[in-house]
């Protein structure tokens, strides 16, 4: 049993204080788990919209919810994204008597409705699978080479791990992205997503992908936003400093699961990944969702220049300008990209964030830090 109690407080603290709290990542993260962890499965309070029986008693919404009191949960709820208004007049009622989590696996169309319709009464908590953190530093192996999702952390054997993943996968292009709207054959989608893994940390290419797959660029820039959307690739945005550089603007591609990317690109044990040509590239997704998870940042974004100066990922929290590489290496060094993201950011701090054991300074502003320790950071 891998305990979430980072996790378990912030979602307390979330209901304590907002009328309607969303539970929002990929499927199969524990977001259900963590929700029954709140109202038992077999409460009247609880609502599973992936069980006929139980979404059935929402085929008249305002009668079932409205004479509910205390935590209300709705699981998988894009698949009834109307309940959104509906849950916005319940949360305005003079006495509320009832408080709203609402867990959901994709993040398109539902979301979006529900940020407009909401404001200024949703808190929403993004989830992914167990964090190093959560498992320990002596996992990292495994963890990265099977990513967070649950079952596939925790499979008895890397076949077990990788035959879940596979299926996982499947279902995402077969039953879940079709339900959401996409109406693009599983194979091309399958395809696709294999792509994107071949550009893991690198530039968004629309024009290579389309080429190379022999579709339109709206449609792979379509097909894109699906997988964003069921959490699970990240775009992250460049950063455009006021500078008289030239920067880059296009965003950079990053399969969020290890393991998934893992599966991806065949990648099935520690030896593989080890002689793989992209495992730099998979070090620095790794590390980069780590880092994001134990540092609580939003404000997330990646820096470079034409001349070659660059940043794996700038963050603004608090007034501090933070800067952080991923290096696997033994011993990372100070390089010339790193002086100038130092200089022309203006970064409070810059990390450099390896697999290794030894915290150490580079230079002013500048320090070394093991991935295990970000937590103390």
């Amino acid at each position: 049993m891998v305990e979430r109690r980072r996790l378990k407080a912030q979602l307390k603290t979330s209901l304590r204080r907002s009328p309607i709290v969303a539970l929002i990542g990929p499927r199969q993260c524990g977001k259900t788990t963590l929700a029954r962890e709140f109202v038992p499965a077999d409460s009247m309070n609880y609502f599973d919209l992936e069980n006929p029986r139980s979404a059935s008693r929402l085929d008249e919404p305002l009668t079932a919810l409205e004479g509910l009191t205390g935590l209300v949960v709705i699981d998988e709820v894009q698949r009834k994204p109307d309940l959104f208004p509906l849950l916005r007049v319940l949360a305005d009622r003079e006495r509320l008597s009832a408080q709203f989590l609402v867990v959901g696996s994709a993040t398109l169309d539902w979301l979006r409705q529900s940020s407009e319709s909401l404001a200024g009464r949703l808190e929403v908590i993004e989830m992914s699978g167990f964090s190093l953190e959560e498992v320990g530093a002596a996992a990292l192996a495994v963890h990265w080479l099977r990513g967070g999702l649950p079952r596939s952390y925790l499979a008895h054997s890397a076949e077990d791990s990788i035959a879940w993943r596979e299926s996982l996968m499947q279902a995402l292009v077969e039953r879940d992205l079709p339900m959401l709207g996409v109406g693009t054959p599983a194979p091309m989608l399958w395809r696709f997503w294999g792509m994107l893994a071949r550009y893991h940390a690198q530039l968004w290419n629309a024009s290579a992908i389309a080429r190379t797959l022999q579709i339109s660029q709206p449609s792979a820039r379509r097909y894109l936003d699906a997988l964003v959307g069921v959490c699970m690739i990240r775009q992250l945005q460049p950063w455009q400093a006021d500078l008289k550089k030239r920067q880059k603007k296009t965003p950079k591609i990053y399969v969020r699961d290890s393991g998934i990317a893992h599966a991806l690109l065949n990648i099935q044990t520690d030896d593989d990944l080890v002689h793989h040509p992209l495992i730099g590239a998979s070090w620095e997704g790794y590390a980069l969702e780590e880092t994001i998870r134990a540092l609580n940042l939003r404000d997330v974004y990646f820096w470079a220049t034409t001349n070659g100066a660059e940043l794996d990922l700038f963050a603004l929290k608090g007034g501090e300008r933070l800067g952080f590489e991923f290096k696997r290496a033994d011993a990372p060094r100070l390089t010339p990209s790193m002086r100038s993201a130092l200089n022309d950011l203006k970064l409070d701090s810059l990390r450099v964030i390896y697999p290794g054991s030894l915290r150490y300074p580079l230079g002013e502003r500048v320090d070394v830090v093991p991935l295990a320790e970000l937590g103390t950071l």
